[in-house]
């Protein structure tokens, strides 16, 4: 229902008034519903060089050319006012089948050759107000397009990717690497994600949802890459949001489509072999002391986090490989071993039986914890899976939730849309996220594969980083500024 509305809306309405509005310059009504040629009819018409039209295919320049192209073109048919400027841009599916059946608007000719910006100065000459809001609203239109189709800043808002990443840490993310992802949820107020600021009212309206659509990228998501995506989970929350309105969440690419991966001991493994584990990533250790007190200062350079009494003079700690070894070399410490949950059993860091998957109660659960997970398939567009006891609750939710499909559970039997099966084959490419602090990240070990339609971005580098707990004068860690992200 939701494309059936966005056809009507964003193709039929607006060809329909460009029909009516050639007519009325003189053209053949059909000159203005073929694609690209009602373009180039709308140059001529507007009296703009032909070579413009070359401009309109290069990506990113193209919508801004668009933009000025339809200004140009219904100031010929006497809409020289700013709002009319805004509605033309905005509500194009109201406003030209408007002013195409509306019998006082009329061609006057091409409005951007000398005759008529003499012949209708007054009409066209601007204000200072009218300057500064043209100017304003170009801004706006430009930020936008930057956001949307070439980098964003990002804050990292929580621990899940430290010490990679720090909590205060602003980031670049770029959208062409993988293609930008056009808005999927076009009508939205600009730079707010989901909700106004202040008044905590949703930010877009989700009336007109648009298929998923990438632009082409300069590259796939490689295994170690750092991705900013969509929340997963957001789909079947009772805040239900659009996917390109979800909460953004950053983690580093584990798994990519037709991987087999698997988690034995806290070590990721890749097709049977062990993945590279990040450089300053983070986990949980179990430390035994004399029992004295770290010193702060100590806690605080080695960046030792969630520190916890264990049994009498034991703590748990999590910190980086780094740190551990500079720990190990202090006389009150007697030894530092990994706090890793043996396989089938509840560590002290996550129950074993934590929930997954949505799990049909037909099938049983699986004994995974966060430190012996899988093996998983990581589902590629294309793969066929064979659905059983086994396989169904690690990717029934993808089926249903992601891919769009009614699942049932009757009995033992599997039912796709209405239909019994014992097979399905992915239409989209999936992703296996996971946080650099492995211990402290929610991710794909709970949550499941991330779809391609939720892919943000690549992290590319720190332009600023905050401490907020750090005094006014170390509040910004300069060290960081301009990192790359590996």
């Amino acid at each position: 229902m939701n494309i059936i509305l966005a056809i009507i809306l964003l193709i039929i309405l607006p060809f329909v008034g460009l029909w009516k509005l050639f007519e009325k310059a003189g053209r053949p009504g059909w000159e203005g519903v073929v694609p690209l040629y009602n373009i180039y009819g709308m140059i001529k018409l507007s009296g703009r060089p032909t070579w413009w039209f070359i401009l309109i295919l290069i990506p990113g320049l193209n919508l801004l050319v668009l933009i000025g192209i339809a200004v140009d073109f219904v100031k010929s048919f006497g809409k020289f006012s700013l709002l009319d400027h805004i509605l033309v841009v905005a509500l194009p599916f109201i406003f030209l089948p408007k002013w195409g059946f509306d019998k006082d608007t009329k061609y006057q000719g091409r409005s951007t050759s000398p005759e008529f910006r003499e012949k209708y100065k007054v009409a066209l000459k601007k204000t200072a107000t009218r300057e500064w809001a043209d100017a304003i609203i170009f801004a706006v239109i430009a930020a936008t397009l930057i956001r949307t189709l070439f980098i964003e800043a990002y804050v990292i808002p929580s621990a899940s990717m430290e010490s990679s990443l720090l909590i205060g840490d602003y980031l670049f993310v770029s959208k062409v690497n993988y293609g930008a992802r056009l808005p999927m949820t076009p009508v939205a107020f600009p730079f707010a994600h989901h909700t106004m600021p202040l008044i905590g009212t949703k930010a877009y309206w989700d009336g007109i949802e648009l298929p998923y659509y990438r632009l082409p990228g300069l590259s796939d998501i490689k295994k170690g890459d750092v991705v900013v995506f969509n929340y997963p989970m957001d789909a079947d929350s009772p805040l239900y949001r659009p996917v390109d309105k979800r909460e953004n969440y950053i983690k580093r690419c584990q798994g990519t489509p037709g991987d087999t991966l698997s988690v034995v001991n806290a070590q990721v493994f890749i097709n049977g072999k062990a993945a590279p584990n990040p450089a300053h990533g983070e986990m949980g250790y179990v430390v035994k002391s004399d029992g004295s007190e770290l010193n702060p200062q100590l806690i605080s350079e080695l960046h030792l986090e969630d520190i916890s009494p264990r049994s009498g003079t034991d703590f748990t700690v999590n910190t980086t490989l780094a740190s551990v070894a500079a720990l190990k070399g202090y006389s009150n410490i007697k030894s530092i071993t990994p706090d890793i949950a043996p396989k089938g059993a509840e560590s002290d860091i996550y129950p074993t039986k934590y929930p997954l998957y949505k799990i049909t109660p037909n099938f049983p659960a699986f004994n995974w914890n966060v430190d012996n997970y899988g093996p998983v398939i990581v589902p590629k567009r294309g793969w066929t899976v064979k659905l059983d006891s086994l396989t169904f609750p690690v990717y029934g939710r993808a089926i249903e939730i992601y891919e769009g499909n009614k699942v049932q559970v009757v009995g033992k039997d599997i039912l796709i849309n209405g239909v019994k099966t014992d097979s399905y084959t992915f239409k989209l490419n999936y992703y296996f996220m996971m946080g650099d602090n492995r211990h402290n990240s929610e991710d794909s070990r709970f949550w499941g594969f991330v779809p391609e339609d939720h892919i943000v971005g690549k992290a590319l580098f720190i332009w600023m980083s905050i401490d907020d707990n750090a005094g006014f004068l170390n509040k910004i860690r300069w060290s960081r500024l301009f990192n790359i992200i590996h």
